[in-house]
């Protein structure tokens, strides 16, 4: 397994969409890419998702102690 986070992920794809829209990327590589770009924006979503619930879960936890 890989040793990733949002900020690496996130870079990685914006160097792929970058080099894709820069017709950078030879045909053989390209669906290569593709599927490495589908993998980060599902990590990356994954994450995002996560750190909603997370914050979320702080959120309800300080408003509830308020209301006490």
């Amino acid at each position: 397994m890989e040793n990733l986070n949002y900020e690496s992920a996130f870079k990685e794809l914006e160097e792929i969409t970058r080099a894709i829209e820069n017709e950078a990327v030879s045909v053989d590589v390209l669906s290569e890419k593709v599927k490495r770009a589908s993998f980060l924006i599902d990590f990356c979503q994954q994450k995002l998702r996560q750190t909603e619930d997370e914050v979320g879960k702080i959120i309800r936890q300080i408003e509830g102690n308020t209301n006490e």
